[in-house]
């Protein structure tokens, strides 16, 4: 084998670093490749708009269908409570207008009564009366004293009928107030006693519990002549 010539050598040696060179300037290249390849997809993305991901509605109209089930079952139940109380309402005022019904029946009924049967009590006590007149009647031979104690005996009868009714008499005395309420004055006349009294009686009065049945007749005086 021939020895190199320091030509050959520094050909080879030429060649060699040329070798590496390329190589570098290979990396050198892939690597400014793969940056401007990284830098592209990094502008990529942030120039690509990012879309937010869509929000999930089926709940919230679900929340709000359960919301309006509510309201509308408590928009039932008020006009159910109030359909009960208008029953109720309506039954008690059915009863009661049967209740004033019945009473206005009754009331009339009592009236109609009252006013058929309301001397019947005064009448039973008049029967008494009336037979002792008869009796009196009846006595073909009497004297005079007999019948008039008979007359007394049923005027005591009549007087007591009347007190158990209630049926007084109205009979003012000479010189009493002259009281336009119980008494009638037929005229005025000249008297001892003083003027606005009771000069004469001319008719006694009745009252029947304290309602005047028949006033007093009587004379007002008019004081002392001049």
């Amino acid at each position: 084998m021939s020895a190199k010539t320091p030509q050959h050598e520094q050909a080879a040696t030429q060649a060699k670093a040329d070798s590496e060179q390329t190589q570098n300037n290979a990396q050198d290249a892939s690597a400014h490749t793969h940056t401007t390849a990284t830098h592209a997809q990094e502008d990529a993305q942030q120039s690509t708009p990012q879309t937010e991901a869509p929000q999930d509605l089926s709940s919230d109209d679900g929340a709000a269908e359960g919301l309006m089930d509510q309201q509308h079952q408590a928009l039932l139940d008020e006009l159910s409570h109030a359909q009960q109380e208008r029953e109720a309402f309506k039954d008690q005022y059915l009863r009661a207008r049967a209740e004033i019904e019945n009473i206005r029946r009754r009331s009339a009924d009592e009236l109609t009564k009252a006013r058929k049967f309301a001397v019947e009590g005064f009448a039973e006590s008049l029967i008494p009366v009336r037979d002792s007149l008869e009796a009196a009647l009846n006595q073909e031979e009497q004297s005079v004293e007999a019948l008039l104690e008979g007359v007394k005996t049923t005027l005591r009868q009549l007087d007591g009928a009347f007190e158990r009714h209630q049926l007084c008499e109205v009979a003012p005395q000479v010189g009493d107030t002259f009281d336009p309420h119980l008494h009638q004055a037929i005229s005025n006349v000249p008297s001892d006693q003083k003027k606005g009294t009771i000069a004469q009686l001319l008719q006694k009065g009745y009252t029947l519990s304290d309602r005047v049945l028949r006033p007093a007749m009587v004379m007002v005086s008019a004081g002392p002549e001049a």
